[in-house]
């Protein structure tokens, strides 16, 4: 069964969906749809950038979404359809348009705003830490916050979580992790402490956007971040969502639940390959079962 998967903010990079756009009428026409939406010349900024306008929370969000699309739709001219669907972050809205919840113009309208409202949140910062068990990690954010707001925000992998908050707080924990055994620990490239109680008056204005978007039922199940869990239902999904920017990622889980649920081939559609790597991390045995599980299509 072939599982769809859309990375989140970070993917991007200077030259995506070139080669694609090259040879796609479909591609082509999805991204003068992008431009006409958004007011600004998307496709350029793909293509050529500038780098430091393309990594911007503000544009790199709706480029994302439209580079999700544009290869979901390029799969399926290949005769590859999803059996179920997620999304890591704002991937989610890449996997809502695929999935047939939203439509195209429309995620891209609550993208836009949902990326602006972020840019605009406090400031905060993100950061990886590497080598450590969840609960080590839960119990230095739990230690940190004496520092700030700090909650573990991505389960992205085993030995792999990214926490969020404060900037005190970050580098607090950011020391006693390292000290504590961490292999790694990277602060991120954001200056917003995304999925944290620092986005609530964000997410607040967010939900109100969502809820008065038109939702559809879902063609295939999506694996939403807050549940991790499979979903059609379009009221249910509004719930969700409405939720996401303020709770954790659940990546590990969705991965998970999607093998358990039969998934045997995924495909990562957009820039990249982060969630394929994670996807190694989390279950081996997938990929010593089928070696070709993770399946790049363009």
């Amino acid at each position: 069964m072939n599982a769809f998967l859309f990375p989140g903010q970070g993917s991007q990079h200077v030259g995506m969906l070139s080669a694609l756009a090259t040879r796609s009428e479909e591609t082509r026409q999805l991204l003068e749809t992008a431009n006409a939406t958004l007011g600004y010349d998307l496709a350029k900024l793909c293509f050529e950038g500038p780098e430091d306008e393309l990594t911007d929370t503000r544009r790199a969000q709706p480029a994302l979404l439209t580079a999700g699309v544009a290869y979901a739709r390029a799969a399926a001219a290949q005769g590859v359809q999803p059996a179920m669907l997620a999304g890591h972050s704002l991937g989610e809205y890449a996997a809502l348009v695929v999935a047939g919840v939203l439509g195209f113009e429309d995620a891209l309208r609550l993208v836009q705003r949902r990326a602006d409202l972020m840019a605009a949140a406090p400031a905060g910062a993100m950061a990886a830490i590497v080598g450590l068990k969840d609960a080590e990690v839960e119990q230095f954010v739990a230690d940190a916050r004496s520092f700030g707001t700090l909650v573990a925000a991505n389960y992205n992998a085993p030995g792999q979580v990214v926490i969020s908050g404060e900037v005190s707080a970050v580098q607090a924990a950011m020391r006693e992790a390292k000290s504590g055994g961490a292999k790694l620990t990277v602060k991120l490239p954001v200056s917003g402490a995304f999925h944290s109680p620092l986005m609530e008056d964000a997410a607040a204005q967010m939900a109100e956007l969502i809820e008065e978007a038109d939702f559809q039922n879902a063609e295939w199940p999506v694996y939403q971040n807050v549940t991790a869990a499979p979903a059609t239902n379009a009221s249910e999904i509004k719930t969700a969502l409405k939720a996401q920017m303020t709770s954790p990622v659940r990546w590990v889980e969705t991965m998970q639940n999607m093998i358990g649920a039969g998934a045997t081939h995924f495909y990562e559609l957009g820039p990249g390959k982060v969630l394929s790597g994670l996807l190694k991390r989390i279950d081996k045995s997938v990929l010593a079962e089928n070696g070709d599980a993770v399946v790049g299509v363009l």
